[in-house]
């Protein structure tokens, strides 16, 4: 089993940043892929970022590609979205998702994650 608990969201202008944690517990984390989805009302869960175990390998959706970083900190069993030049339509809940075996070719399916977070409410003003 994995809890996830994500942080860090709130209100923003156009432009403006927001750095999103996921603090991870009961599993060791390293051993664990991780990634943050998005989902704004009325639409489906989309990707936004993996990162695997190590860190040393990351995928972004190619809308958010330049504009937000996913890192994680094993020591502290946390991962991170950084998001710079924020837009309005990117206003959703995200959410950090975990799995212990993720298909890399498969990183940007919701199915390959067992374990979701609540998710944590993102709004860009215009």
């Amino acid at each position: 089993q994995v809890q996830l608990v994500e942080s860090g969201g709130g209100l923003v202008q156009a432009g403006g940043s927001l750095r999103l944690s996921c603090a991870a517990s009961g599993r060791t984390f390293s051993s664990i892929d991780m990634g943050w989805f998005r989902q704004a009302p009325g639409k489906e869960r989309e990707f936004v970022a993996a990162i695997s175990k190590s860190g040393g390998n990351t995928y972004y959706t190619d809308s958010v590609k330049g504009r937000f970083t996913i890192s994680r900190d094993n020591a502290k069993n946390t991962v991170y979205l950084q998001m710079d030049s924020l837009k309005p339509e990117e206003t959703a809940v995200y959410y950090c998702a975990a799995d212990r075996a993720v298909t890399w070719l498969l990183r940007h399916r919701p199915n390959e994650y067992a374990y979701w977070g609540q998710g944590t409410q993102v709004t860009v003003s215009s």
